[in-house]
């Protein structure tokens, strides 16, 4: 079993332009409240994001520091060495959901009052990703029948026992462990046999290609939700969820999502709406479907306190 190293990390800034409507403390508020990301450190310095993640190009660790000085621009220190440091960058772009434009969100807004005060109430809130549909995918099997709160401390026991620390502006973070060493574990404390070998395959499946953001956002929708319902382990909800907040495709309807089903029922009044009837709203939210049901979710979750509270996925 390898360990991906972190030679001679430099510190480098880079500049991301902003497209459209984006608050950074949106982001951390919402991390702050994500479970799965398991980030308590998420807004511990006010304005500022601190991440640490295997890089996509390799699966080395590397490290960002992220601070939004004005409207137009997301200011990134990235530890990490030379050769990395651009490819950081766009994983960290894709993250906070930077990499699609988004000025055409608010006419989704105007022309539907549900998702119009929605985004009076969280301005400036993109999708927040998993760093990667990798680690994506690794928390659906680790999530699968298992308390929220409880699958988020044994994903970061994971980062901290065969992941990598990273110093982040002085700041040491358990960067979740890569597919080479995921791919050699044996025996972890809360997760069964069966959990283990799934994620050893997802692990493969990482070092193959199988879970590449780029590839999977370049596909229809269905196939590359019919790709990764392939994977040990990943079902319907956790396909579209890797999809999603894995490699941030925009514009995908959470047919899976029953949670969401819910709220929509809900907040537009189609108390016996099917999730066929509901995708049909949400042909309106093109081509930011992911982003409406984003807003929709976080409102849910501000309200019922059902994610926090520790409620299986």
């Amino acid at each position: 079993m390898t360990t991906p190293t972190l030679h001679h990390p430099r510190v480098t800034t880079h500049q991301i332009p902003v497209h459209g409507p984006f608050d950074l403390a949106a982001s951390i508020r919402f991390l702050e409240g994500f479970t799965p990301a398991a980030r308590p450190d998420a807004g511990e310095e006010a304005g500022t994001l601190l991440l640490a993640f295997p890089a996509e190009r390799g699966w080395a660790h590397v490290g960002a520091l992220i601070r939004q000085r004005s409207p137009g621009s997301v200011e990134v220190e990235v530890y990490a060495p030379e050769s990395l440091a651009e490819a950081a960058v766009a994983q960290v772009r894709r993250i906070l959901s930077l990499d699609v434009d988004g000025t055409g969100f608010s006419r989704i807004g105007a022309a539907d009052k549900v998702i119009g005060n929605l985004q009076l109430s969280y301005p400036g809130l993109r999708p927040v990703l998993f760093h990667s549909p990798y680690e994506a995918a690794c928390w659906g099997v680790i999530g699968h029948r298992l308390r929220i709160v409880q699958a988020a401390k044994v994903k970061q026991r994971l980062a901290e026992e065969y992941g990598w620390p990273v110093d982040v502006g002085g700041r040491m973070l358990a960067s979740f462990p890569g597919p080479d060493v995921l791919a050699g574990i044996e025996v972890q404390p809360g997760l069964p046999l069966l959990k283990i070998e799934r994620l050893r395959a997802l692990a493969r499946a990482a070092k193959e290609g199988l879970l590449d953001a780029e590839s999977l956002r370049a596909m229809p929708v269905e196939d590359a939700l019919a790709q990764l319902q392939r994977l040990p382990g990943v079902g319907p909800f956790y396909a579209q969820l890797i999809l999603v907040r894995g490699a941030g495709h925009p514009d995908v309807f959470p047919q899976a999502e029953g949670r969401l089903h819910q709220e929509m029922t809900r907040v537009y009044g189609v108390p016996a709406a099917k999730p066929a009837e509901l995708a049909e709203i949400a042909e309106n939210w093109q081509p930011y479907r992911s982003w409406a049901a984003l807003l929709l979710r976080a409102d849910r979750e501000n309200r019922t306190g059902e994610i926090g509270g520790g409620k299986t996925a």
